[in-house]
């Protein structure tokens, strides 16, 4: 989602005749997205953001911005611990941006700070434009913020309660990104699977994607993220009935314990996870899943955690996204009792990455020998020679190719599998 804040962002200030600059010294404005869900990104930021005390002084002229969650979260007390910062706007007024480039930016902000966090109603119906990298597959936003209020979690305190963007929206931004030649679609939202529920028309998630699923040019659909408790079986059959949607599903379980969950706040039990997965394999054979886990969240005992790695190895990810609970200002987990020591965390967190690391290896040596069709992204990122794509169950395979490959759908036989990726040959 920051990823695709930030095109947004780069997309206004493109408009206005502004370029990206190469680095920082060269910039007339330096903008930092900032993400809050983990300690490390927020250590991170205040990081780069003390660095940039030096650029100030060396260029008084040198506007500083921050967006995002922590400038949600922090609002104007950014400005007593950086005064050096100009303004401060959170992922719900990404438009202020466009206020402030009008005439403002680079003349009356000289000597003013400004804070854009209010609640923004309209937020969801603005259209922004986009400097989207390459040409091959595109983020497009469909809803924003979340209700589900999980324990560990600050995005509904950052991007607020739930809403749906328009259906006619979403669908016109596909088509136009059709028009442009993108190829693949990847949907955003906090819970995709409750898309709908708060909008004046009636329509649901599966809906959405039938609707898309119409759009010429556009060849693959995927989307992140799905919240267990609101996985359907109307989804299941949309995944199975609708060729453009990837055999891709990213389903967060986080813990593998019910006494866990329920302090979480997650509003699922194992069993009741674990048959929903089973219906999606049983429908979707050659289905990819991936998962969210954390460790050491309060009161997490050593049975607990043996029942998350259970968990691994009873449904056997394809892939999983591993941490260790991180405190989070404003959540309710940190009101628990029983915090885990950071030494507990970090053990478990290597055995969790570990087992899935072996499995994962498992999953992807089973490819060697098969031909898979991938859309061809561009070069590889670890080897330019190498052109890189992803198969409909997003496995990246690299291969030597021809650049003409780039944006078209090509079937490679595989023949080495390795632990995050699969290298192949052109058939």
């Amino acid at each position: 989602m920051n990823v695709h804040d930030s095109e947004k962002i780069a997309g206004i200030f493109s408009e206005v005749g502004h370029e990206k600059s190469v680095d920082t010294g060269d910039a007339d404005v330096i903008v930092l997205n900032t993400c809050s869900i983990r300690e490390k990104a927020e250590h991170k930021f205040y990081s780069d953001l003390g660095r940039l005390k030096k650029a100030k002084t060396d260029n008084p002229n040198l506007k500083i911005a921050v967006a995002g969650c922590i400038a949600q979260q922090e609002g104007e007390k950014l400005f007593k611990r950086f005064p050096y910062i100009d303004f401060v706007f959170g992922p719900n007024n990404i438009d202020s941006l466009q206020k402030l480039i009008n005439g403002e930016l680079l003349s009356t902000l000289k000597h003013q700070q400004s804070t854009f966090i209010d609640v923004n109603p309209d937020y969801p119906s603005m259209i922004f434009p986009m400097k989207r990298a390459g040409g091959v597959k595109a983020w497009v936003s469909i809803m924003y913020g979340c209700d589900n209020f999980c324990a560990y979690c600050v995005v509904p305190y950052t991007r607020g309660r739930e809403r749906s963007r328009p259906s006619a929206d979403i669908y016109r931004e596909a088509e136009k990104l059709a028009a442009d030649g993108f190829k693949e679609i990847n949907l955003l939202g906090q819970n995709v699977n409750s898309y709908g529920r708060k909008l004046d028309e009636e329509i649901d998630f599966p809906e959405l994607l039938s609707k898309l699923h119409e759009i010429d040019g556009i060849e693959r659909i995927r989307f992140v993220t799905s919240h267990p408790k609101d996985f359907s079986e109307k989804l299941i059959k949309a995944m199975k009935d609708l060729p453009k949607v990837c055999n891709h599903m990213h389903l967060p379980i986080q813990a593998g314990s019910d006494k866990v969950l329920s302090l979480m706040n997650r509003k699922y039990t194992y069993n009741e996870y674990k048959e929903k997965i089973d219906l999606l394999k049983s429908n979707v054979p050659d289905i990819a899943i991936t998962t969210d886990i954390i460790v050491g969240f309060p009161g997490e005992t050593d049975e607990d955690f043996r029942l998350t790695m259970k968990a691994l190895s009873e449904i056997e990810y394809d892939g999983a996204f591993a941490f260790k609970y991180s405190r989070r200002p404003g959540t309710k987990a940190l009101e628990l009792p029983d915090h885990v020591d950071e030494d507990i965390k970090s053990e478990r967190l290597a055995s969790v990455q570990k087992l899935q690391e072996t499995i994962s290896y498992k999953k992807n040596k089973e490819l060697e020998g098969k031909t898979l069709e991938i859309l061809v992204e561009g070069s590889s990122d670890t080897n330019e020679e190498k052109l890189t794509g992803r198969t409909t169950t997003n496995k990246i395979v690299n291969y030597h190719g021809e650049r003409l490959d780039i944006g078209n759908m090509v079937n490679i036989r595989i023949l080495e599998a390795k632990q995050y990726s699969l290298y192949g040959e052109k058939i």
